[in-house]
């Protein structure tokens, strides 16, 4: 009987043989994203993971003498007593209490400049655009310990016009005092990196297409409502950015203050987490210096991680 007679007759035909399986690929690995970030991965992992492991290891040692003051020096295994130490010591807390301090108020002020900065290089009324981002990210361009030394020059009531100035103005300012010292460091901060900020911020704002803009215009909105209502949130990205980078720089700061101590009592050696690290290692106190520099890594980390979620979890919201 033919398959077509067989149809015709309702009968089902004989089951043959199932059909092979299909034979499994193998998987290509595509090695194009690891070369892309192998320029990347290199100097990270030499430059900070391999500095940051070498640290941590020595947080761990300590260095004892033997046989009096100048006996042999030797090196033990100290785990994390070291640690303890840092973190019961109440000048590094007071130095971390007081960059703290310093953040909170220099950070927004800083990048409450740089927002408005960019906001009116960014609107159709601002001339002469690339003169004035040139000449607000000079101060960048000035090495850190050149603009500290310039401000000591402007402080020190010895040699500085602008407390000339302001003595014939009535008032007797102490900028190198105690009470003072901190707020100006966070001056020379603020001149230094507020252009660099404006920049991040200015080159969010022109990956904006201009027809939104446009289009809010037509509706009637002036400019003021513009940069309100649609340009700061679209820089929430970049002020983030931004906050993470200041929060970084803030709690290593270090040129200031070294530079502004030699001409000012107010600044001991203690006065910041990293100034404190680098008198320790000065001192030949490697271990104490990596272990308080290793807890300063750790905080840093623990900051900017938290402010990342905190920032991520308005944005949700």
């Amino acid at each position: 009987m033919t398959a077509v007679q067989t149809a015709e007759a309702g009968a089902v035909p004989p089951a043959g043989p199932p059909p092979p399986a299909p034979v499994p690929r193998r998987r290509r690995r595509n090695w194009a994203p690891a070369l892309f970030l192998l320029p990347f991965f290199v100097p990270f992992v030499l430059f900070t993971l391999v500095p940051v492991g070498y640290a941590f290891s020595q947080s761990l040692l300590r260095t004892e003498r033997t046989g009096g003051t100048f006996g042999r020096r030797t090196t033990v295994f100290a785990g994390f007593d070291q640690y303890a130490e840092v973190l019961g010591d109440p000048e590094f807390l007071a130095g971390v209490a007081r960059v703290l301090v310093f953040g909170l108020v220099q950070i927004p002020v800083m990048l409450l400049l740089a927002l408005v900065l960019a906001l009116l290089l960014d609107s159709t009324v601002a001339r002469l655009k690339r003169f004035f981002r040139i000449a607000y990210f000079v101060p960048y361009g000035v090495p850190g310990v050149i603009a500290a030394i310039m401000w000591a020059f402007l402080y020190d009531p010895r040699l500085s016009p602008i407390v000339d100035l302001l003595k014939d103005a009535g008032a007797e300012p102490d900028f190198l005092g105690s009470g003072m010292m901190l707020w100006s460091i966070g001056n020379i901060v603020t001149w230094t990196y507020t252009g660099y900020n404006m920049l991040i911020i200015y080159a969010a704002l022109q990956a904006v297409p201009s027809d939104i803009y446009e289009a809010a215009r037509m509706d009637g909105a002036s400019e003021a409502k513009i940069a309100w209502r649609i340009k700061v949130p679209i820089l929430r990205p970049a002020l983030i950015l931004t906050g993470v980078f200041s929060i970084i720089g803030t709690l290593q700061l270090f040129t200031e203050p070294q530079v502004l101590r030699s001409i000012s009592t107010s600044i001991t050696s203690t006065y910041t987490p990293n100034l404190a690290a680098y008198s320790l290692a000065s001192a030949d106190n490697y271990s104490e210096a990596a272990a308080m520099s290793v807890t300063l890594a750790l905080a840093t980390f623990v900051l900017s991680f938290g402010f990342l979620k905190l920032t991520g979890r308005k944005a949700d919201s």
